[in-house]
């Protein structure tokens, strides 16, 4: 990690002011997760804000990366796909423990196009796109029992069949205004810069933080 062109030291090299792109330092350290995390080095909390304004967080899986942001796809009658609804801002975490690590990054929220939505849900497991149809998501249930007959509705409504989308499972787009790049430090003097920016479309400026 320490090569004289590794992105790591450049971001935080003081004397380094020509910053690497934030998305390109991103898909580094998520390339080297994936070959030290025991699974799912994709996995990332999202923090989103219900109409009371209070906090919630889970867990959830990256599914794509684009110039324009970080994809992730959920039903939208669930819980985190109302509240993206009533309030689309959101902030997501990466943590990776093998590297002593982390990725925080805070963005606007808007939905993928259909076209965008369809071709990720066709590349899902058949049992996923079945689950998709039988789970209401955050919805009460009465025992698990429910749930697999449900399940069995929908495969034998799609037997011999291709599993469509259902209109209410689609895509997430978080465009960041700010990411923040986290390293262990020995003593807990870790080091943090920030790419930050008022808009989508604006040049990134960075910052170093305390730890």
């Amino acid at each position: 990690m320490s090569g004289e062109n590794d992105l790591t030291r450049k971001i935080f090299d003081d004397e380094n002011l020509e910053k690497p792109d934030p998305f390109e330092v991103f898909s580094h350290w998520l390339d080297e997760a994936k070959l030290s995390e025991i699974n799912d080095a994709n996995a990332m909390s999202l923090a989103t804000i219900d109409k009371d304004m209070m906090p919630d967080c889970r867990i959830m899986l990256l599914n794509g990366l684009t110039d324009d942001g970080f994809i992730f796809y959920t039903n939208t009658r669930s819980t985190k796909g109302q509240e993206l609804a009533n309030n689309p801002k959101a902030c997501l975490l990466f943590h990776w423990k093998s590297s002593r690590r982390q990725v925080r990054i805070r963005g606007n929220i808007s939905q993928v196009s259909n076209e965008v939505a369809d071709e990720y849900f066709a590349s899902r497991p058949r049992g996923s796109r079945i689950g998709a149809h039988a789970s209401e998501q955050s919805s009460p249930m009465q025992t698990r029992d429910q749930l697999a007959k449900a399940v069995e509705k929908f495969t034998e409504q799609f037997a011999g069949k291709e599993v469509p989308r259902p209109d209410h499972w689609t895509g997430f787009l978080l465009a960041p205004v700010q990411i923040e790049f986290w390293q262990n430090g020995e003593f807990r003097l870790h080091d943090r810069i920030t790419y930050y920016r008022d808009k989508q479309n604006q040049p990134w400026e960075t910052k170093r933080l305390n730890p």
